[in-house]
């Protein structure tokens, strides 16, 4: 019995939690991660996918997880985008052990630079950025040598401490490693350990006017936290070769890098450069844009963490890129909703429903459940007003009903859902011919059950009291764009191309029952038969539809 439990416990663990189990078993004693994000942009979905996972595993094994900004481009960062991945992270219910900067570690990186050209494994290039990118030849044909490849320790050094003082102007040197330029790796053909950049960086001001490379600044940051577990997305599975290669050449604390596929959503882009551009052409309303994938636009939109690490959990950890369908991120926050928004009523096209023989003056309430799912196990009920004037939805009547219509239609009876069952006497037009108003009698005997004749009345519909109704605009949210896999689209497309038209409709002049006008952002709602909803963050008196009520989707098991 011993061995099925570990066996079944060994087919549930990820690759991931198996290369740290195993690592454990060898006697390692501490499990190290970080998580470190750029801060040239918002948080995205996909790396709520990284943060789970580095921040989960140093959970689970009793570890730590640092976060560090991987700040060593002062052209892109700033300290707004640092702020929201700081926010973004301790929304979804994390914390780190450790705040760092890859900018803490400057002096240090440049020492170690120091170090290799002693070595004679770095040298200071004078070839340009294009000059060095033609002559680092192809998969199939060697680089050819800088020319200033075999510079004496010497003038290297001096060069270099040159560059660090500002005496070159930016691209008009580089330090590259010096390793071979015939290695069928192309990342191993003399790769820039740094570039001259006269700009001024967030934290460290203008101190420096170089700046690392990501692949030789990434694992020596590593290194210097004694990272054990370097959790990097697949893409990087071709530089984790040069990531050991500068670690071994520097002797230092060895760090391992592992990769995991990252997280690609239909419908939505991934790449913080792409949405940036969204954001500065003014396709969007900003990064927390709830169409956005961003975690302040989802947050924006009504997602909450649970429904994310569902969707993490369910999308699975692999070594192999695959592309999720949209649909099922969409349903782990259905069903979470489902379960935990209470219901309210909101009439998104209003038409006025008046009921003759209903006295001008009164206002009776009634008892109507906050939530009926029985898996709710809410039994709690709301007071909703109800007087002569009420909303009801315009696709709720039809004067020429079509077939199977079970709505309200002329000399038709329905049930007004937790009221009266009214019966249709004919309708109020306006001069051009639309419906100032329809009029209806009660069967006032029916307010609290069914007809005493027994008869039977087949459609229910939702309604607001006009007295009471409180106005608001509801924005009904769909895809962002028109093709599936945006990733896929012909080299040279404009991305603007593919903007679905109708990934926002705004309903103006809705009508919501009354006990939604002290909601707040962050409360979650299901306006009955229309979706589940939340308060704007920005925008009082505006709801953002989070998702509708059903869909076809099946999400995997």
């Amino acid at each position: 019995m011993a061995s099925e439990t570990n066996e079944t416990r060994e087919k549930s663990l990820n690759f991931l939690e198996e290369i740290i189990e195993e690592s454990i078993a060898k006697g390692e004693k501490r499990v190290q991660t970080r998580f470190p994000p750029e801060p040239n942009g918002y948080l995205h979905i996909g790396h709520a996918k990284s943060i789970c996972i580095n921040f989960g595993l140093a959970k689970k094994y009793g570890g730590k997880c640092n976060l560090r900004f991987d700040d060593t481009n002062p052209v892109k960062e700033d300290v707004e985008y640092v702020d929201s991945i700081k926010r973004d992270i301790r929304w979804l219910g994390f914390d780190w052990a450790l705040e760092r900067y890859a900018s803490d570690y400057f002096d240090q990186l440049y020492d170690w630079a120091v170090v290799l050209i002693k070595k004679g494994l770095a040298y200071v290039d004078d070839q340009t950025q294009e000059e060095i990118r033609l002559t680092r030849g192809t998969v199939s044909e060697p680089g050819k040598e800088s020319p200033w490849r075999n510079r004496s320790v010497e003038e290297n050094l001096d060069l270099f401490e040159r560059m660090k003082k500002g005496e070159f102007a930016d691209g008009e040197k580089v330090l590259r490693a010096k390793i071979d330029m015939a290695h069928p790796n192309m990342l191993f053909r003399d790769p820039i350990m740094y570039r001259i950049l006269h700009a001024e960086h967030h934290r460290t001001g203008n101190k420096w006017c170089i700046y690392p490379m990501y692949d030789y600044a990434h694992g020596q940051c590593d290194s210097i936290e004694r990272i054990t577990h370097s959790i990097c997305t697949l893409e990087f599975d071709v530089h984790r070769p040069l990531y050991d290669w500068f670690i071994q050449a520097l002797d230092i604390y060895p760090s391992h890098q592992y990769e995991f596929a990252r997280l690609n959503l239909t419908y939505t882009m991934m790449s913080k450069r792409r949405l940036l551009k969204l954001v500065q052409e003014g396709a969007v309303m900003g990064w927390d844009d709830p169409r956005m994938p961003t975690l302040c636009g989802l947050r924006r939109r009504g997602y909450t963490p649970t429904s994310i690490f569902t969707f993490v959990r369910e999308a699975g950890i692999s070594k192999s890129d695959n592309l999720i369908d949209m649909r099922q991120l969409e349903a782990c926050i259905r069903s979470e909703l489902d379960l935990t928004a209470q219901r309210r009523i909101a009439v998104l096209d209003p038409v006025k429903l008046v009921v003759d023989n209903y006295p001008e003056d009164k206002t009776e309430y009634f008892d109507v459940a906050n939530n009926p799912n029985r898996e709710a196990n809410d039994t709690t009920t709301r007071k909703v007003a109800f007087t002569k004037e009420l909303w009801i939805e315009n696709e709720d009547f039809a004067e020429v009903p079509p077939p199977k219509f079970k709505r309200l239609t002329i000399g038709g009876e329905v049930r007004l859902m937790g009221a009266y069952i009214v019966k249709c006497t004919g309708v109020e037009k306006n001069a051009d011919g639309s419906i100032a108003a329809i009029h209806c009698t009660a069967d006032l005997e029916t307010g609290k059950g069914n007809p005493a004749d027994g008869r039977k009345v087949k459609g229910t519909i939702h309604w607001v009291s006009a007295a009471h109704a409180v106005d608001a605009e509801v924005r009904l949210y769909d895809k962002l764009f028109t093709e599936a896999n945006m990733n896929a689209i012909p080299e040279g497309s404009d991305y603007k191309d593919y903007l679905n038209p109708e990934s926002v409709v705004a309903r103006k002049g809705c009508k919501l029952e009354e006990s939604l006008k002290d909601a707040k952002p962050g409360e979650k709602f299901q306006f009955v038969r229309t979706g589940f909803f939340t308060p704007d963050s920005k925008n009082p008196g505006v709801y953002n539809r989070v998702v509708t009520l059903r869909d076809s989707f099946k999400p995997a098991k």
